[in-house]
This record gives structure tokens, sequence and C-alpha cells, in this order.
């Protein structure tokens, strides 16, 4: 059985940091694209950053240079650091897994096949 739990989701002031954790199982998630997406009521899935098997990532513009996706194989999770937050970063932040769309890792959530159930990130002005 597939099974994504994030982790570390909470409610800060501007400018303050978080780390996301997604540990995962029932799959082989070294083989596997991982991504970090998020929402807001009203608003669509959207991707923050990617990661791929061979480690090269791939980030939403508004968040390069402020957040940081990595992967530890060995331990089947996935992380985001998040430095600098700002209120428009407040959203419901998912886990996700799939595979690759012209071998690259995709960003838009669609082609993602596992999802966690999601961490809240609240960040007040």
């Amino acid at each position: 059985q597939v099974q994504l739990v994030e982790s570390g989701g909470d409610s800060v002031q501007t400018g303050e940091s978080l780390k996301l954790t997604c540990v995962a199982s029932g799959f082989n998630f070294g083989a596997n694209c991982m991504g970090w997406f998020r929402q807001v009521p009203g608003k669509g899935r959207e991707g923050v950053a990617v990661i791929q098997d061979d480690f090269k990532t791939d980030y939403r513009n508004r968040v390069k240079g402020r957040f940081t996706i990595s992967r530890d194989n060995a331990k089947n999770t996935l992380y985001l650091q998040m430095n600098s937050l700002k209120p428009e970063d407040t959203a419901m932040y998912y886990c996700a897994a799939g595979g690759t769309v012209r071998s690259r890792c995709p960003f838009w959530w669609f082609h993602y096949n596992y999802w966690g159930q999601g961490t809240q990130v609240t960040v007040s002005s």
C-alpha cells in the first residue's frame, strides 16, 4: 500500500523558516519523481518544487532562492526547506510521487500518481 505522510507545517511569521518532511512507503521511492505542491482554498494546486531520481531539481519562480527540495532515498524521505517565508506561501502543502514526462519530472500535479494528505503552512504578516 502506497503511503505518503507529510509533517512539519506550522504557523509562522513572515521571514521565518520551516522544514517539511514526507515519509514514503509502498513504492520504489528512489525511481520516482518527487514533488511538493501547494493549494489554497478557491485556487488550483500548483507545483512548488520537484526533484528527479538523479537529484536534479526545479522550482516555481516565486520560491527560487528561498526553498530547497531534497531527498534521502535510504530513508524514503522527501524534504522541503522553506526560508524567508512570505504570506503568499500560506497553503496546504502536499507531497507527491510520479514518473517522468518526456524524461523530466513534471511540474503539473496531474502527472503525479501518489499523494499525501497535506500539511498546513500559515505565514502571518
